[in-house]
């Protein structure tokens, strides 16, 4: 049987490393994607190509230039991060099929996330998107 070369990282690492992951975020520092999600992520169950995953999180900014993620409750288990998080921003192009009213929104997501060999392997979110379309629409 082969040993395993992974170095676990600390309950302590993990929180940083996902706190460091938010804050690349909402610099829009996506070039430095590599540091923090493999070449292919599993994202809700689907296989996602990094590029693509950045390319997805630049189609948010665009849409919302001043989106942003703010974390409201952080748990680390094992390899394994879950969050809680309230989004904000004011989209200026349609979003989520949702046509910009100049309204600033502001939503839950929940994320989860496994982490193998440092980075981001399997991710899983949900953003409350019933609230989101709610504030646009009113």
């Amino acid at each position: 049987m082969e040993k395993s070369t992974e170095k676990t990282m600390t309950a302590d690492e993990l929180r940083d490393f996902y706190l460091r992951y938010v804050e690349l975020a909402n610099k829009r520092d996506f070039d430095r994607m590599h540091e923090f999600a493999h070449d292919e992520v599993i994202m809700n169950g689907t296989p996602v190509a990094r590029d693509d995953m950045v390319a997805e999180f630049r189609r948010h900014t665009d849409a919302v230039p001043d989106l942003s993620w703010e974390i409201q409750e952080l748990l680390v288990d094992g390899g394994h991060v879950a969050a809680r998080l309230v989004d904000t921003g004011t989209p200026v192009r349609e979003w989520n099929g949702l046509a910009p009213t100049g309204a600033t929104v502001s939503f839950a997501e929940t994320a989860f996330y496994e982490i193998q060999d440092g980075r981001f392997k399997h991710m899983w979110y949900m953003m409350d998107v019933d609230s989101l379309r709610a504030q646009l629409t009113e």
